[in-house]
């Protein structure tokens, strides 16, 4: 991860859950403009780095029901 990058995920981290969750949609948007194609490339570099970064120990494996329950809570925080 870029030094960047990790600076701004730091201070997204200060933003409440209603901030990050207009920069989260804003982010989105900007995304949504890509076309079909360059956004499936970017989801493949991306799926890529996770899966190496997996490997590599960077990052540990979560049960996909503790992310769903996590994910529908932060909803409702949102709402």
């Amino acid at each position: 991860m870029s030094s960047a990058l990790e600076t701004c995920r730091k201070q997204v981290k200060k933003l409440s859950v209603s901030e990050r969750a207009m920069l989260l949609k804003a982010l989105i948007e900007e995304l949504d403009e890509l076309d079909e194609q360059n956004l499936e490339k970017l989801w493949i570099e991306e799926a890529l780095k996770r899966f190496q970064d997996f490997k590599a120990g960077k990052i540990k494996a979560r049960p996909g029901i503790d992310v769903f329950t996590n994910a529908r809570a932060k909803l409702r925080d949102v709402r």
